[in-house]
């Protein structure tokens, strides 16, 4: 814990105040007090309490109100209403607004020290877990990519393996999943990391001035021409030229493209003479270049000659173990860009997370962190601002470029204290195994059990 819990106390009665603030201070919390109702509600943004003690009977504004705007303005606070006059209706009423409790005047101060006390250690276990995240995400970091899963270490082992050696290469995955990352990694790691990683766009790139861009030109060799220009492949020479989106280049480049690869012959535009260039070429696309290929899109020659070397990424949808610590990351770098206090999400925003179908994949996921750090007014980004971040949460994923695209199945809801009883007897205990069996991940399966008081 960097700091202790707040708990906000709003009733406007001194006395009540002043007695709960002796009871809860000896309990490791940081106590913030109102008898203004309203007052109280003006500093939510500034206060950001982990739970509030609300006078249900006040002067200016009703208790159901106040649990109202609190719930609305800092979703992870809990609310617990203190009321001299107890009503089954009104008790009734506040728990569907989302109330954690309903204590009654004059109070049962076991009952007021376990409240609290549950309190506090659902928020250091909290602050616990996002800890953990974002320390794992810097441990699973791997030159910018962030990846525990099975698929994603052995991707970072086949880079390792594979940097040294290779000349040319072929990175494919859907939008969004990281292909240039690929590509750095593996100049990083090769021979030529001394030198120029150089990249270009092809889909960027205006058809009639690709020759130009690539190779270079001499002066005078088309009109506009006044200087001579050396071309990307002169720029990356003894170091790597990464052609993102290689599918878009134009079939009469690809000849071209073609000769550079197999003999590294680099001929500017108007120039009599090619020169001789030392380049590793690493090419990306989102596209299946096989069906490119088959409907004469794609030079059969050009594909094989990159395609030496495929390395494929997987999209997030089957990889969904690395979203906590992909967001742990992502939370932990726009909090310090906009100057916020966030350090994590709460379990609700995390479900919302982990469920979403992400067609733009890791891109995608980093954009709604993004935006939900932008309008989150709290330490911990809640499932309101997830939810407006993400908008339309439920859409179906969106097509790709691939030919065949596999289709995502919807998240299953999360296993009941029944379930999960059943599943760890099975398992004879076994955490991994009962995990496994209810679909979950082991630390989804702790989750529960702390949620059921079983762990």
């Amino acid at each position: 814990m960097t700091s202790q819990p707040v708990l906000l106390i709003i009733d406007d009665e001194p006395g009540i105040v002043a007695l709960i603030e002796r009871f809860a201070e000896p309990l490791a919390f940081t106590v913030l007090s109102h008898t203004s109702a309203g007052a109280a509600l003006s500093s939510l943004s500034d206060i950001k309490p982990d739970i509030a003690l609300v006078d249900l009977q006040m002067p200016d504004v009703n208790g159901l109100e106040v649990l109202r705007q609190i719930r609305a303005t800092v979703p992870a606070c809990q609310v617990c209403l203190i009321t001299g006059h107890a009503s089954v209706d009104t008790a009734i009423e506040a728990v569907k607004l989302g109330a954690l409790d309903y204590l009654v005047k004059p109070f049962d101060f076991d009952r007021l020290r376990e409240l609290l006390i549950t309190v506090r250690k659902s928020v250091e276990r909290r602050e616990t877990l996002l800890q953990a995240d974002a320390s794992l995400a810097k441990q699973f970091e791997f030159y910018g990519m962030i990846g525990r899963s099975p698929v994603m270490q052995e991707l970072f082992d086949t880079i390792r393996r594979l940097a040294p050696h290779i000349r040319t290469a072929l990175v494919t995955g859907e939008t969004g999943t990281g292909k240039e990352l690929v590509s750095r990694a593996l100049h990083k790691l090769g021979s030529a990391r001394a030198r120029s990683l150089v990249v270009v766009n092809c889909s960027a790139v205006v058809e009639t001035l690709f020759e130009s861009e690539l190779f270079g030109h001499v002066r005078g060799a088309f009109t506009g021409a006044t200087d001579a220009k050396a071309g990307l492949f002169e720029q990356a020479d003894g170091g790597t030229l990464f052609l993102d989106e290689i599918g878009e280049l134009p079939l009469a480049m690809q000849a071209k493209l073609l000769r550079v690869v197999e003999y590294g012959e680099v001929q500017r535009v108007g120039a009599t003479r090619p020169q001789q260039v030392d380049v590793r070429v690493i090419a990306a696309t989102n596209r299946d270049l096989l069906v490119d290929v088959q409907q004469k899109r794609f030079r059969q020659d050009l594909y094989y000659r990159l395609n030496i070397v495929e390395i494929s990424l997987p999209p997030l949808r089957e990889r969904r173990e690395d979203v906590p610590y992909l967001t742990a990351a992502f939370v932990k770098e726009f909090a310090a860009r906009f100057n916020k206090p966030i350090s994590g999400l709460s379990a609700g925003a995390e479900r919302l997370l982990q469920n979403a179908p992400w067609p733009g994949n890791i891109r995608e996921l980093r954009n709604t962190v993004e935006r939900a750090c932008m309008l989150s007014v709290s330490h911990i980004l809640s499932e309101q601002d997830v939810g407006a971040a993400l908008g339309n949460a439920g859409r179906p994923a969106a097509e790709t470029s691939y030919a065949q695209v596999a289709i995502s199945r919807p998240t299953p809801p999360a296993p009941d204290r029944h379930q999960v009883e059943q599943a760890l007897q099975r398992a004879g205990g076994n955490k991994s195994v009962a995990a496994r069996a209810l679909g979950v991940s082991r630390r989804a399966l702790y989750r529960r059990l702390d949620e059921f008081g079983l762990r």
